[in-house]
C-alpha cells in the first residue's frame, strides 16, 4: 500500500524553521500499530493522520515517535495547510479529535492559518514536585499546572534560554511535561510578549521545537499577567517559531504560517 505523505514546517514562513509535521490522509483508519510505526519511522515531532467523514468533517489523530498524543497544535496547522492547498476554494476546515472536540480552522487575509482551540489556562501550584526542582538547573520563580504540563515561570530570558533539564527526573512527572517561560523584555525579543521552551520527556523524549497546544495554556496565563488578550509568542528552541494568540473567554485562537518541505509516498 502506498500513502502520500506531506511534511510541513509549521509556525514559520521559512523552511527548516518552526516545527515539522508529517500529514497523511486516508479513506479509512490504519491500524493503531501501523500509525505508530509510521510515526516512529518518520521521526518527527508529530505525524497527523486524517480521515474525512460524509459530513465534511476531518477526524484527526496525532502520533509522536513514542505514543499517540491527545492534542497537537503544530500538526493541526500543518494538516490545515495541506488541506487548504488541496482544496483552494475551501475557506473553513473543521477537525474533530476525541480530546478536544471540534476545531474550526480558517485561513486569514494575511495567509496565516487561525485555529480555534479550547482555553487550557493553568492553575498555580503551591507544592512543587521534587522531581521538577531536581529536573531543572534553574529554580522556578512560580509554577502552574494544567492537564498537559507544569508551567515554570522565570524572571529573565536568559533563564529560559540556558536552563538545562534532567530527562530522567522530568519523566517522574508523567504524564505531565514541562514548559519554561518568561515575559519578553529585551531588545532581542522586542516583537514578542513572552517566550518559552517545552520539554516533553514523557511524550516525545526531548525538547519540542514549537508547540501549539502548549500555547492554549501559555496565552491565557500571560494574558492575565500582562493585562492584554492579544499576544505574540516566540518559542525559543533551536528552530524557533512564532505564534499569534488571542484569548477569547473559554477559547484561544492561535495563528501561524506554514511552508511545504516535502511531498512523497511511503510504502507499507
Amino acid at each position: 500500500m502506498q500513502l502520500e505523505v506531506n511534511v510541513i514546517d509549521a509556525f514559520t514562513d521559512t523552511i527548516f524553521k518552526g516545527n515539522s509535521a508529517a500529514v497523511i490522509i486516508t479513506d479509512n483508519w490504519l491500524s493503531d500499530d501501523l500509525m505508530q510505526s509510521i510515526a516512529f519511522e518518520n521521526n518527527l515531532s508529530e505525524t497527523a493522520f486524517i480521515v474525512a467523514d460524509d459530513k465534511g468533517i476531518y477526524h484527526i489523530r496525532w502520533f509522536s515517535p513514542i505514543t499517540e498524543i491527545a492534542f497537537c497544535g503544530h500538526a493541526t496547522l500543518a494538516s490545515a495547510f495541506v488541506l487548504f492547498n488541496k482544496h483552494p476554494v475551501v475557506e473553513t476546515i473543521k477537525f474533530s479529535a476525541k480530546a478536544v472536540g471540534i476545531l474550526t480552522i480558517v485561513q486569514t487575509e494575511t495567509g496565516k492559518i487561525e485555529m480555534d482551540f479550547p482555553n487550557t489556562k493553568p492553575e498555580k501550584v503551591n507544592d512543587i514536585p521534587d522531581s521538577l526542582l531536581a529536573g531543572l538547573s534553574i529554580a522556578p520563580v512560580e509554577v502552574y499546572k494544567n492537564t498537559q504540563a507544569y508551567f515554570v515561570i522565570y524572571n529573565a530570558e536568559s533563564d529560559v534560554l540556558t536552563v538545562a533539564r534532567d530527562n530522567e527526573q522530568l519523566k517522574k512527572l508523567a504524564p505531565l511535561n514541562v514548559v519554561v517561560t518568561c515575559q519578553a523584555k529585551s531588545t532581542d525579543y522586542t516583537n514578542y510578549d513572552f517566550i518559552s521552551r517545552y520539554f516533553w520527556s514523557n511524550n516525545g523524549g526531548g525538547e519540542d521545537p514549537v508547540t501549539g497546544s502548549m500555547h492554549t495554556g501559555l496565552a491565557p496565563l500571560w494574558a492575565e499577567r500582562l493585562g492584554k488578550n492579544e499576544l505574540i509568542a516566540y518559542q525559543a528552541s533551536k528552530r524557533g517559531g512564532i505564534l499569534d494568540c488571542v484569548v477569547a473567554g473559554d477559547r484561544v485562537m492561535i495563528s501561524g504560517n506554514a511552508v511545504q518541505y516535502m511531498t512523497g509516498f511511503i510504502t507499507v
